[in-house]
């Protein structure tokens, strides 16, 4: 049999090339397959050691053993039960179940030893060594509860606690202002001694009343306008004194500083006496009581009228009349003192004066207040510090805005503003008739309906669009009360101890109280007399 030809021949290698690459794709698969396990193992691993990152940041700083983390940790159950008992001791000593609490108490000093030794030998507690103290504390927990000593009643009974613990501290704080409130309006003993010797002095010493007549060619500087004229309204002594010599000590001109100091009947003898025999650098000084002016009456001065009036002296003097429920500050007499109620009656007091600048009693001079005299007012009436930043009120704080009186003529969030310094037109004051606006307001508030307490908010009525704000650094106030930012101290020009605080009382601020003593003489004999340091 022949052959074929060669050509013709089946293919052998056709076949072991299939063969070849099935085998070459099957290792390709199986390769990508291991490939794929491995990308896939390693992600795995960072999560575990993510959660044992996260294990670690929580136990972190804390106490925590792993036999605590433990589910069947008899260290942890034993921690709990300390921590509710402690808390129920509490609530068992407010209820007076002393007992209990002594029994609670001896229990957790046992357990807490437990505890200790178990941290001291590095050790878990074990079930037996532990079972006696779990189960006696479970016993006093269970007690517990039956005393109704549970969640609930602890959120109660310290619900009443606080609430009890408010009303003390409320009675205390009212005690608090009541007290303080008497304390300054009470004069020291050492202030009544000065009045008595300067009385004595004056009526012994025929000099002083000498040199007050042999003065009278200073009444022409008591008029004239192209000086610096200052007024105060006091009945303390060394409080004006204070007053005048810083305001000498801190002027470029004193020769040209009128000082009209304004007192009453019992005050005015003591209050010549003492500026006659001591001088202030060359300032002028005019001493007068306000009994001597005769337009000053009951049928003029409403705050007269109204000291005639029953209900008004019950509610001052005597406080009979709401059984206690206005605040004792409100019930001050000074208020109704006509030393308080005569700055509204500047331009009657000083009829020839043009210019004036107000001081309170309870400032001290820092500057040169000689500028004031040439701030323009723009054609207002009273030139004042604004005080409605900060911690200050607007005029809803001070006045009444249910009444429809003052809430139809008064912005309540106007910008109130300070006594204690002030620098008052007194053409403009005469030509707008603002004591009358004073007078149509106070007849108004009788029944004080419309304010309850003071000056101010008859002031922030009477000077309402009429006052021109001065730059903060004139009057710095809150001496006598709080806490003042010394950068504020240190530029302010007048310095106002305003509030209880008084730095010539016991009660008064001790760090503010070098600002104003520096401006007393205690090498003075009559202070030496009466016990001033």
């Amino acid at each position: 049999m022949r052959r074929r030809p060669t050509d013709f021949r089946r293919p052998v290698k056709r076949r072991f090339s299939k063969l070849f690459w099935l085998t070459l794709c099957g290792l390709v698969v199986l390769l990508f397959i291991v490939l794929s396990s491995q990308d896939k193992q390693p992600s795995s691993r960072p999560t575990i050691v993510q959660r044992s990152y996260k294990h670690n940041r929580i136990t972190e700083g804390l106490n925590i053993t792993e036999e605590m983390l433990s589910p069947h940790s008899i260290t942890r159950q034993l921690s709990d039960q300390i921590s509710l008992a402690k808390s129920i001791v509490v609530i068992a000593k407010e209820s007076n179940n002393l007992q209990f609490a002594w029994e609670l108490s001896a229990q957790i000093r046992n357990s807490q030893i437990l505890l200790s030794n178990a941290a001291t030998r590095q050790t878990p507690l074990t079930a037996g060594e532990s079972e006696t103290a779990i189960r006696d504390m479970a016993l006093l927990l269970y007690q517990a509860q039956q005393f109704h000593y549970d969640s609930a009643t602890m959120i109660m009974k310290l619900k009443t606690k606080i609430q009890s613990l408010e009303e003390q501290v409320n009675s205390v704080n009212e005690k608090s202002s009541k007290y303080g409130q008497i304390a300054a309006e009470e004069v020291p003993k050492s202030l009544n001694c000065l009045g008595v010797r300067l009385t004595v002095e004056w009526f012994r010493n025929s000099n002083f009343q000498r040199k007050l007549s042999e003065g009278k060619w200073i009444a022409e500087k008591l008029e004239d306008n192209n000086l610096y004229h200052f007024c105060v309204f006091s009945d303390n002594i060394l409080a004006t004194s204070v007053v005048v010599n810083s305001t000498a000590l801190n002027s470029k001109h004193p020769d040209m500083v009128v000082f009209h100091l304004v007192t009453d009947e019992i005050n005015y003898a003591p209050m010549k006496a003492w500026f006659s025999m001591n001088s202030f650098r060359g300032v002028t000084v005019e001493v007068q009581k306000f009994e001597d002016f005769g337009w000053l009456n009951a049928s003029y001065v409403p705050v007269l009228k109204q000291l005639q009036d029953l209900d008004t002296q019950n509610y001052y003097f005597s406080g009979n009349n709401d059984d206690g429920k206005t605040p004792i500050k409100y019930r001050n007499p000074k208020y109704l003192s006509m030393l308080n109620h005569l700055r509204f009656y500047i331009p009657e007091v000083f009829p020839a004066l043009e210019k004036v600048v107000f001081l309170d009693d309870d400032v001290v001079v820092q500057k040169d207040l000689s500028p004031l005299f040439s701030i323009d007012l723009k054609g207002n009436v009273n030139g004042a510090v604004e005080t409605c930043m900060e911690t200050f009120h607007r005029y809803h704080k001070y006045l009444n805005y249910s009444h429809p009186l003052i809430r139809s003529h008064f912005d309540p969030d106007a910008c109130g503003w300070a006594f204690g310094m002030n620098i008052f037109d007194l053409v403009e004051w005469r030509k707008k008739n603002v004591t009358g606006i004073y007078h149509y307001w106070q007849e108004r508030n009788v029944d004080r309906t419309l304010w309850k307490l003071g000056t101010l908010p008859p002031g922030l009525l009477t000077f309402y669009g009429l006052t021109e704000p001065l730059d903060p650094k004139w009057h710095v106030l809150g001496l006598g009360y709080t806490n003042v930012d010394p950068q504020l101290i240190e530029k302010g020009a007048v310095l106002h101890f305003n509030g209880n605080s008084k730095p010539w009382l016991k009660i008064g601020i001790e760090k503010y109280k070098p600002l104003w003593e520096k401006y007393v003489d205690y090498s003075h004999p009559l202070l030496q007399q009466c016990n001033f340091h």
